[in-house]
């Protein structure tokens, strides 16, 4: 499946290494003015090469719009766009044309599909999210009234102190690993170079706020809010857990301690349900946490098996990030910008 969202949906295309990735972007309202200056802006945040703590891959992730836009303005029609990939080295990974990376994707793409694209992981690769970027950062200029904020909360054992209404949201960008917290940003910078330096990789947790989003954005059933967006969130490559407000703590709880009782105007004294309640949007901060396991490419020898079945030692090689985190906050955004774009739209049918 290679779409997403039902009335504001993407549907994209391209691999690591083919000569370039896009997409087309369905049910974008007409007469919307875009900043493509801040659509370019949010592919920067995502791009390689950023700094040392990031894969050495270096592109440009200039995007061209080719459909769907005139005079600076949506048309209605199909937003078609491309990114053009300039720096495959792709004889790098000629070394697993018939080996398998574990915990890596090579060998269920290959049985399932009966072939691969081992060139950096072909369409499994997370150079595919560029797409989703493009379509977030369109997302949220629809949503213009919805601030969507994500940061690093943790890197391996190394975690923010501190609830997110203490953290300062315009110090994301002030260093490279995108955590708000200056001193436990130097912390985490140190823990991923001390890793890259021994081959290895490490995971984190990116959190999300999600504010003015309004009350009524969800369905009661099977498309509920955060069923929606944890679908969404769990297509990021490497993401293996999403937990909204309380999360898995909540099944520690009692009742009279978990709900989050009213004032008078409709709000909530607490938020431990992270601002969804029956599946519906009820006017408080979203807020979710994204876990993300160790990148699976180490540049360390390991026991692994080819396509024969066999033992074999493996030496990866190429260009990876030694931990995925710092560039996957604008993914976070975007995938969630989508989300709430596509509910905002159905939304305006629910009702007379």
């Amino acid at each position: 499946m290679n779409s997403i969202g039902r009335l504001f949906r993407l549907t994209t295309f391209g691999e690591s290494h083919g000569d370039s990735i896009g997409g087309i972007l369905d049910g974008c309202p007409a007469g919307l003015s875009l900043d493509f200056e801040l659509i370019q802006s949010e592919l920067d945040r995502r791009k390689p090469g950023q700094s040392t703590i990031t894969t050495e891959r270096k592109e440009s992730d200039v995007v061209k719009f080719r459909s769907g836009i005139f005079e600076g303005k949506t048309t209605g029609a199909s937003i078609g766009f491309s990114i053009v990939n300039s720096n495959q080295n792709s004889k790098d990974y000629s070394h697993l044309k018939d080996s398998y990376r574990p915990s890596h994707s090579d060998f269920t793409y290959s049985k399932k599909y009966g072939l691969r694209d081992y060139r950096g992981g072909g369409r499994s690769s997370a150079r595919e999210t560029a797409n989703w970027v493009v379509a977030g950062a369109i997302a949220k200029q629809l949503l213009s009234q919805v601030k969507i904020n994500a940061y690093v909360s943790s890197v391996g054992p190394v975690f923010i102190d501190k609830n997110y209404s203490e953290l300062d949201f315009s110090k994301i960008e002030n260093n490279t690993v995108r955590c708000p917290d200056e001193a436990t940003a130097q912390k985490m910078i140190e823990l991923i170079e001390s890793i890259k330096s021994e081959g290895d990789t490490v995971g984190g947790v990116i959190s999300c706020v999600v504010q003015n989003a309004g009350v009524g954005l969800g369905e009661p059933i099977f498309n509920k809010l955060h069923a929606n967006l944890g679908h969404a969130l769990l297509s990021i490559n490497a993401v293996k857990g999403v937990e909204f407000g309380s999360g898995f703590c909540a099944s520690e709880m009692r009742g009279s301690e978990h709900n989050d009782l009213f004032n008078t105007d409709g709000t909530t004294k607490t938020n431990r349900s992270g601002g969804i309640q029956g599946g519906i949007s009820n006017g408080m901060d979203i807020y979710f946490r994204v876990a993300f396991k160790p990148a699976s490419t180490i540049m360390q020898s390991q026991q692994s098996i080819n396509n024969s079945g066999q033992e074999i030692a493996l030496d990866a090689k190429g260009r990876h990030d030694p931990c995925v985190v710092p560039r996957a906050v604008p993914i976070v955004e975007a995938m969630t910008a989508m989300v709430l774009a596509d509910f905002y739209l159905l939304n305006r049918t629910s009702k007379l």
